[in-house]
């Protein structure tokens, strides 16, 4: 088996992931069965709780555990079908070392970071190798260079590279070479010392891959490769693509980097086949249609509060040949001053999941003016809890309909808490969280789009549908067209009379691919682009 180390340096946020996940993408493309797995130095146990203005989304997986934002990436780029395996954070490894030590399973040993918490972490690259099958694992490490949460990590790989051997595992470096403007040049100076620092922790990069605004010319890419110890065509550019973050993988190819990375690995491989991948391009790039999206949220100035969300929709965009501009709208925007502002003019409103009770009364107004124009309305999560609260007061007149979350002594609750929720005292990984089945009801739209009876997707949430108001939806056609097949609780709602409002208690946007766009936003943005073309689009805010 094969390891290959992503780790970054200068600053964060450079794309280590996305580059992680395009290298997935080509070696797959090569004939490999790839593993990715992502290592967090944070000391939450995992990013459950954490708030998404500082961490982005959570994002969740079959077996329930909340990851990384990155492993979506992971699962969009490839076919890895990920578990909680693929995501470790210092919290767990902490929390593991912790309770050996509480069982006595040190035999009585002084407990260190060498040797105890780098065997942890080594202990669950090895767990991976055998639970994977892979043939290679990608393994990247979150953070930057330098950081002192990160040492145990960065010591870890250290000595795994040297226990399998340096022909089955390489280092690859995402650095940052910036553009200063006033010089009118790119420096190299923060990659050298990004790359020093990487050294004097014992691990030499044997690939460097420089993100940057402007393409590197010769002599700045032989002065990396000669102060970072680096052979010439192993000093890679990444430059911020022009149009979409599917742009990446042929990047890398056009760069070669697959091919080095199997030189390195001794892989005797043919080149990576990436023409679906072209196509993908083609159709982001020079759509045949267009179309306009609202996305209703409170986290809108935050771009990887509702990544999936965003990376999903465009998937949409792929399975209909249409171009999608997204627009952002902040929920209490429509709450000061109307819905019709913000939302008029566009193709199709979706609102996401969240919580909280910021911004709740914008994103019901944002509900109802999809209902009441016919625009279609696709809500997730959340949305789907919004669309019931205004079909509730708005249209069987039950006045302060609400959920329980928002309003504890709302008079007509129909969102409450789930039966199981209502002992959970404690707040990390309690929600009723991962892959749960769901029944169809035949003869439905949401049924016609999945072309199944049963499905499967991934859940994170609280509260539900009130199961004692249930009578009085029905007779006002409002639709039940997705359930547990227990029949206990309601999964998705629908308006048959309305072109496209549908509202699903899971999170869709985890099981989209640019490949396979998922059937509810394949839909959605298909009626989005037929209710477009009745009418003139409005000029952009």
């Amino acid at each position: 088996m094969k390891y290959i180390f992503v780790t970054g340096g200068v600053v964060s946020s450079l794309g280590k992931g996305l580059t992680a996940a395009s290298l997935g993408t080509l070696l797959e493309n090569r004939g490999l069965k790839v593993a990715l797995q992502k290592f967090d130095p944070y000391l939450n146990v995992d990013p459950g709780t954490m708030n998404p203005y500082q961490h982005g989304e959570v994002y969740v997986l079959d077996d329930g555990a909340e990851t990384d934002l990155d492993l979506g990436h992971y699962e969009r780029f490839t076919n890895v079908q990920l578990t909680r395996l693929n995501n470790l954070t210092s919290g767990q490894v902490y929390q593991t070392v912790l309770n050996n030590e509480r069982e006595g399973k040190y035999l009585g040993k002084t407990v260190q970071v060498i040797p105890h918490v780098t065997d942890e972490i080594k202990k669950r690259m090895h767990v991976l190798a055998e639970h994977s099958g892979a043939d290679v694992i990608i393994t990247e490490i979150g953070g930057t260079t330098g950081d002192i949460e990160g040492l145990p990590f960065l010591e870890a790989i250290r000595e795994f590279a040297l226990e399998v051997g340096y022909n089955n595992a390489i280092f690859v470096h995402v650095t940052y070479v910036p553009f200063i403007k006033a010089a009118g040049e790119l420096k190299s100076k923060p990659t050298q010392q990004s790359v020093a620092k990487l050294r004097e922790i014992g691990i030499a990069p044997h690939i460097v891959v420089c993100r940057c605004e402007r393409p590197l010319d010769k002599e700045l890419r032989q002065k990396i490769s000669i102060f970072c110890n680096v052979p010439f065509e192993a000093v890679v550019e990444e430059k911020d693509v022009d149009h979409t973050i599917y742009e990446v993988p042929l990047m890398l190819q056009r760069e070669r980097m697959d091919d080095l990375v199997c030189s390195l690995l001794h892989l005797d491989l043919p080149p990576a086949k990436m023409g679906h991948w072209q196509e993908i391009i083609r159709k982001l790039i020079a759509p045949q249609h267009r179309v306009r999206i609202g996305v209703v949220g409170k986290y809108i100035e935050l771009q990887d509060a509702y990544k999936s969300v965003y990376e999903a929709i465009s998937h949409g965009g792929i399975a209909n040949d249409c171009g999608v501009e997204i627009q952002r709208v902040d929920s209490e925007d429509i709450e000061r001053e109307g819905a019709e502002k913000y939302l008029k003019g566009l193709g199709g409103i979706l609102v996401p999941g969240g919580f909280g009770e910021r911004g709740i009364e914008g994103k019901i107004q944002a509900a109802r003016y999809a209902r009441e124009n016919l625009v279609p309305y696709l809500g997730l999560c959340l949305g789907m809890q919004i669309a019931t609260i205004e079909f509730a007061r708005n249209v069987l007149k039950l006045a302060k309909a609400h959920s329980t979350e928002f309003d504890p002594n709302t008079p007509h609750p129909v969102i409450a808490m789930l039966d199981s929720q209502t002992k959970v005292t404690k707040k990390g990984g309690t929600m009723r969280l991962g892959a749960q089945a769901c029944q169809l009801v035949v003869g439905t739209k949401t049924a016609q789009l999945y072309g199944a009876f049963v499905v499967k997707e991934r859940h994170r949430h609280r509260y539900e549908f009130n199961n004692a108001y249930r009578e009085r939806f029905l007779k006002a056609d409002f639709v039940f067209s997705g359930q547990t097949p227990d029949g206990k609780l309601v999964e998705i709602i629908e308006l048959p009379k309305h072109p496209f409002f549908i509202g699903c208690q899971f999170h869709p946007e985890f099981r989209s691919k640019p490949h396979q766009p998922h059937p509810l936003f394949k839909g959605f943005i298909a009626a989005a682009h037929a209710y477009t073309r009745q009418k003139p689009v409005e000029p952009r805010l």
